[in-house]
């Protein structure tokens, strides 16, 4: 962890401070749980629903191999879209 300072307004110090004071922590610690939110929370919340969905085929006894169902499936759509846009 690396250590910054923040210039904060009087207004929104007072509100962090009477925050952290009923939350029971500190101003850095509501600072570090929003930045988190920001700028990192997107990226967690992206690949939660990947790791959801990695292996949802593999139960699949319908389609045969469902790595090889799969890659037909992207190989068959690569192709048409190449052949739509040599065509334009």
């Amino acid at each position: 962890m690396r250590r910054t300072q923040l210039y904060l307004d009087d207004d929104l110090w007072t509100v962090l401070h009477e925050r952290a004071r009923f939350e029971k922590t500190t101003i850095s610690d509501l600072a570090r749980i929003a930045i988190k939110e920001k700028y990192l929370g997107d990226r967690e919340k992206r690949a939660a629903a990947m790791d959801a969905v990695i292996g949802m085929w593999k139960d699949r006894t319908d389609i045969g191999d469902s790595t090889e169902y799969v890659r037909r499936l992207r190989k068959s759509k690569r192709l048409e879209r190449l052949m739509r846009q040599w065509r334009s």
